[in-house]
């Protein structure tokens, strides 16, 4: 088991960069990482790292050795998934990833009574609204609110997800209310979620002809969606938002629907994980609890906004 474990801390290195990072991820410290990382080095007989004081990558070797492990942990892992079918408490840790306003208010709720329910199994969460790759990464379950692309992942939809276009009031009376979605570029300021590969560089929005796309453009963007909202509240332009995401601030007045005759074609809201996962007991159980959970709690923040 210990060799396995250092197999999993070499893996994790390589992948995040560091063996800090990767340590961290496998809640180790940096000592006992960088002890395994040795171990491992003195077990095999060559050097897996080229070490400089700024960088740390693989040899020839190590990336050799590092995509034979990953095979090796994986055939582990989905042995492991199949003997827990015949256990009525499945056990391990499941590795997820959420946008930081669906994490926030829809799936980190749900952790705590999930794994009260299930004793055996640890979560280990991050939050992002930057794309992420779940094989590199080494996450299990991947959260979405949009269109998904990767057809080498398993979808799982969980609802669909209405959008609004909305904005402050004060920002309205300073720039106007658009009539029509072309006015959206005439002179206005949108608000955009927008990092390295981000696919939001025009608005969907439905129009008498139909979707519609829109180019729109803004004087500044950020890779945080709750960034966005407090622009939005504090006037600073017109954001493109799942509705559960501000219905507290649409029922309080703080911000104000726009275009509502032209709204923003709905995201899916849904998780992607690798079809191997499905294998996992505890993989499916977090998944079916967290359709159930979601559903009810999207419903919820749309039907009674908190602090409206």
């Amino acid at each position: 088991m210990a060799y396995l474990e250092s197999l999993r801390v070499f893996t994790r290195v390589v992948e995040l960069g560091s063996i800090t990072a990767g340590g961290r991820d496998l809640r180790l410290t940096p000592a006992v990482a960088s002890k395994r990382i040795k171990e491992l080095e003195q077990h095999l007989g060559v050097r897996l790292f080229n070490r400089t004081t700024r960088s740390l990558t693989p040899t020839e070797v190590g990336q050799r050795f590092y995509e034979e492990a990953r095979r090796v942990l994986e055939t582990v892992d989905q042995a492991e998934a199949v003997v827990a079918e015949f256990s009525t408490a499945p056990r391990g840790v499941i590795r997820i990833t959420a946008p930081l306003g669906v994490g926030r208010r829809i799936i980190a709720p749900m952790i705590p009574d999930f794994v009260e329910r299930n004793p055996g199994i640890e979560v280990r969460m991050r939050m992002s609204d930057r794309k992420v790759d779940l094989l590199a990464d080494g996450l299990d379950v991947a959260f979405f609110v949009g269109t998904p692309h990767d057809s080498s992942l398993k979808l799982r939809k969980i609802a669909d997800c209405p959008r609004v276009l909305c904005a402050a009031p004060s920002y309205l009376e300073r720039f106007g209310v658009p009539a029509d979605p072309e006015d959206l570029m005439r002179g206005h300021n949108c608000l955009l979620l927008r990092y390295p590969r981000s696919p939001e560089y025009f608005w969907l929005l439905n129009t008498p002809d139909g979707l519609r796309k829109f180019e729109v453009s803004g004087k500044f963007d950020a890779d945080d969606s709750d960034v966005l909202t407090d622009w939005a509240l504090a006037g600073a332009g017109i954001a493109n938002k799942p509705k559960f995401d501000v219905a507290a601030h649409l029922a309080a007045g703080r911000l104000v629907e726009v275009l509502p005759h032209a709204r923003p074609a709905p995201s899916v809201f849904g998780c992607l994980y690798p079809h191997r996962k499905l294998q996992d007991p505890k993989v499916r159980l977090l998944v079916e609890f967290a359709v159930d959970h979601g559903v009810r709690t999207m419903q919820g923040l749309l039907a009674n906004p908190p602090n409206a």
